[in-house]
């Protein structure tokens, strides 16, 4: 083992107990309850989160916006639909690149995707079916790990791959701010207006925390509070005003 590779397995043993923060669940839950919080007490609040996992994020959420809500998620895994069941959440075992979301144009108030974009190829057909479930003004979520990272940034000037898009790995795509918010907000469909950091590797928690929240564009993960606008049609208007040298999913 190399000298740069010891250095390296020090650093990530010594963030080991931290790895919960880079989920960001107190941020994405604090905005979902603040955007919820003021609906008339007569309406349900319907929650889909994008990779549900085994429901952690939803049940984070139910519980800061301390009212009823509906709960919807997307999971492939059969046994995290059984654990989610159990909490209340009804999923749906379909493919977010491929099939249409199982819900009305204009339908929900808020989605949420937590650390699954960095997984997908076809972000443009994934934002236009979210441009097109959510009400206008309704929220959508997003976690990302950032390949801006302070951590990466040195890792990329040692000529190593960053960890938060590793080769022999299921991250296929790198989001920064900057990216991904000049993305999201391509053509009008969706306007920023939250963004937060959490984690910093590979400090222990108490500084991690202070860190990320007074350096978000250098911390380990980051999170959007992205609005639909009021602007007609869907985001997949917006690969097909343009063009790109790859075969990106429109949908059927």
């Amino acid at each position: 083992m190399s000298l740069l590779d010891s250095i390296n397995d020090f650093f990530v043993r010594l963030k080991g107990g931290t790895e919960h923060l880079s989920y960001g669940r107190p941020i994405l839950a604090g905005w979902a309850a603040e955007h919820l919080r003021d609906l008339p007490a007569e309406v349900v609040p319907k929650i889909l989160d994008l990779g549900c996992g085994q429901g952690d994020d939803l049940a984070t959420f139910a519980a800061a916006v301390d009212r009823k809500c509906a709960l919807y998620g997307l999971e492939g895994y059969a046994p995290y639909r059984e654990i989610c069941a159990a909490k209340g959440i009804e999923t749906f075992p379909i493919n977010v690149e491929r099939d249409r979301l199982p819900f009305a144009d204009g339908s929900l108030d808020v989605v949420s995707m937590n650390q699954v974009l960095e997984h997908t190829k076809d972000i443009f057909f994934i934002f236009s079916e979210v441009s097109r479930v959510l009400k206008p003004g309704g929220l959508f979520l997003l976690g990302v790990p950032n390949l801006a990272a302070w951590h990466d940034r040195l890792l990329l000037l040692i000529g190593r791959q960053p960890s938060g898009m590793k080769v022999l790995g299921p991250h296929v795509r790198g989001f920064t701010r900057q990216g991904l918010q000049r993305f999201a907000e391509c053509d009008g469909y969706f306007a920023l207006d939250g963004f937060r950091g959490s984690a910093f590797y590979p400090f222990p928690e108490g500084a991690s925390k202070v860190l990320a929240r007074v350096f978000p564009g250098l911390a380990t993960a980051i999170f959007f509070r992205l609005r639909r606008t009021g602007k007609p049609g869907l985001f997949i208007e917006v690969l097909r005003a343009r063009r790109f040298e790859t075969d990106y999913y429109q949908g059927n």
